[in-house]
């Protein structure tokens, strides 16, 4: 089994930065990748990226190119999510999920962290 948590969630000015963290444990051996989603209230869940937990091969959708990005430590079985420039249309639940099949099936999700974003 995988388990994964997020932090660094808050409230952020428009502008402003801010850094989430997803811890992941478990049997962290079987992970192909770990995807950045979020979930805005009365909209889909939107994927932002994906980093492949071996090389660190990134994924990032275009809509958030440029200002967002993504990393992990093997070290610290962490990912984070960079996100700058932030602007009130970010504001939403941010999940964290690992693929252990490569088949882009995301098994095990962490309970998330809120982003609020004020203008």
């Amino acid at each position: 089994q995988v388990q994964l948590v997020e932090s660094g969630g808050g409230l952020v000015q428009a502008g402003g930065s801010l850094r989430l963290s997803c811890v992941v444990s478990g049997r962290t051996s079987s992970i192909y990748a770990v995807g950045w989603f979020r979930q805005a209230p009365g909209k889909e869940r939107e994927v932002l990226g994906i980093i492949r937990w071996s090389d660190a091969t990134l994924y990032v959708t275009d809509s958030v190119k440029g200002r967002f990005t993504i990393s992990r430590d093997l070290a610290k079985s962490t990912t984070y999510l960079q996100m700058n420039s932030l602007k009130p249309e970010d504001t939403a639940v941010y999940y964290c999920a690992a693929d252990s099949t490569s088949a882009g099936k995301y098994d095990h999700w962490g309970q998330g962290t809120q982003v609020i974003i004020s203008s």
